[in-house]
């Protein structure tokens, strides 16, 4: 970055890491609690270092002047100062990142489970956007950013960054959490270690064998707190007839409450699975349950056809937890903190119970020729959904297909092929 920038890097590094004062990681309760790295005790975070040995290089990550090496395949890199690089981020819900781009170099489609960004241009021009979870068009939403220009990303919802100048780019993010975790939706889906089966990942994307084949090979040769605000009263059931805004619903006055407000019937219909999906999504969550407003917690039961899949996708601010009722199912998620992409999986049986982390990638195929039912319960009483099939090659207006071909090792062709297709929802 040439000189002139200096003062101004500084100034930015300072006004984002004062920005974000509500953080979703675990709240301080002593005044720093510095990781202490060589521990071998794991908790959810890190445990603190003797306090008696801390010192101010603990405080301090130094070089985030240095331009990143985007002499790679997307022409970007990321140099992360997350709480592995600076120990004192520990407990303190915030952490930064530079972002180095070559022209036309791409941060392809990525979630960040535990954190929202929020982004700032210190040189150059780029071409952001993100996929809305809670809206039936995917809609895509997307902005040209210039130097100075400062843009935010909701936490767990997939976004890119494209330098679309033929001169290099650099920005800066601030995140709020000590360790956002980086989900590349590519890498992930299809580069997971062991793979995901080609049966499900073919449904789930409406791509024949053989491309599904050349797409992986490609990919191989290359690279639980709840979120909802908390009660500060009995209930405050939502007034879905409202016009005013809040963060959830406002509250239905309390004198007009009754029982039905916190009763939903009918969860023991099935739900239709004909459809290229072969599965039905049932929600109970805060729009057809008002009384859970608040209440960080919801349902959904999942039924499936014969080899019926819920495909890979995201909860952007739930963890779920979820029981066979029927039948077998085989689920997994793919891990955000791992290089490899690590694939966990399990095969279900009725009774059987599993658990599915906030944000991360998750999917449930039914592998048996009978039907199967699941039931779910979610940390939010509007956890959202990214089915991340959708939401890349569905949004609406479409993701430029050269960001996809990019980002995906595919030929424009072939993006604007699975950009025409007809991507249904089965919530």
């Amino acid at each position: 970055m040439a000189m002139s920038h200096d003062l101004q890097f500084l100034l930015v590094l300072i006004a984002l890491a004062s920005s974000l004062a509500i953080a979703t990681d675990p709240t301080q309760l002593q005044d720093f609690c510095v990781a202490d790295n060589t521990s071998n005790i794991f908790v959810n975070g890190f445990i603190c270092k003797d306090p008696n040995l801390v010192n101010e290089n603990d405080f301090l990550f130094s070089g985030l002047n240095q331009p990143g090496n985007t002499a790679n395949q997307l022409g970007s890199k990321v140099t992360p100062v997350f709480v592995t690089q600076l120990p004192g981020l520990n407990t303190l819900g915030i952490s930064l990142a530079r972002i180095d781009f070559a022209p036309y170099g791409l941060i392809p489609p990525h979630t960040h489970p535990r954190a929202s960004e929020i982004l700032v241009v210190i040189q150059g021009t780029l071409a952001v956007g993100f996929v809305a979870s809670n809206n039936p068009d995917n809609k895509l939403l997307t902005k040209v950013l210039n130097e100075g220009d400062v843009f935010v990303f909701p936490q767990g919802l997939i976004h890119f960054q494209l330098n679309i100048g033929n001169t290099n780019a650099v920005s800066i993010s601030a995140l709020s959490s000590q360790n956002p975790g980086v989900i590349t939706i590519a890498n992930a889906v299809f580069g997971s270690k062991p793979p995901i089966s080609p049966y499900i990942l073919e449904k789930a994307f409406q791509l024949d064998e053989k491309t599904l084949f050349l797409g992986l090979l490609a990919l191989a040769s290359s690279l639980a707190i709840a979120t909802d605000p908390t009660q500060l009263q009995d209930f405050c059931v939502a007034d879905n007839t409202s016009n005013i805004f809040v963060n959830g619903f406002v509250c239905k006055d309390p004198n007009l409450v009754n029982e039905n407000d916190f009763l939903f019937t009918g969860l023991n219909q099935p739900g239709n699975t004909a459809n290229q999906l072969g599965s039905k999504v049932t929600p109970v969550f805060v729009m057809q349950l008002p009384g859970l407003n608040t209440l960080g917690i919801s349902l959904a039961r999942i039924d499936f056809g014969p080899y019926g899949l819920n495909p890979p996708h995201t909860h952007p601010r739930a963890s779920e937890i979820l029981v066979v009722i029927q039948g077998t199912l085989a689920v997994g998620f793919v891990a955000s903190n791992n290089p490899d992409n690590k694939l966990f999986t399990k095969v279900l049986n009725e009774g059987d119970v599993f658990v599915f982390p906030q944000g991360l990638i998750h999917f449930q195929l039914n592998t048996g020729n009978t039907n199967a039912v699941a039931i779910s319960a979610l940390s939010s009483q509007n956890p959202g959904v990214i089915t991340i099939a959708n939401a890349i090659f569905g949004s609406k207006p479409p993701i430029s297909p050269y960001i996809l071909g990019k980002a995906f090792q595919l030929d424009q062709k072939t993006v604007e092929i699975l950009q025409a297709k007809f991507w249904m929802n089965n919530n």
